[in-house]
């Protein structure tokens, strides 16, 4: 494998993981995070269900 200077899928993975560890411990983060990108871009949800496991 090349070495690259910038790896996206590394990233991505990083902020997958850090999200969902933040969403374990505070439940309510991921529908204000939620919430805050809706009325940021004026989006209407369609299903307000949340996913847990």
């Amino acid at each position: 494998m090349k070495d690259k200077k910038f790896d996206a899928v590394k990233m991505m993975r990083e902020i997958r993981d850090k999200l969902s560890q933040l969403y374990k411990e505070d439940t309510e983060a991921e529908k204000r995070d939620l919430e805050f990108v809706r009325s940021k871009y004026k989006v209407k949800a369609k299903n307000l269900k949340v996913h847990s496991k």
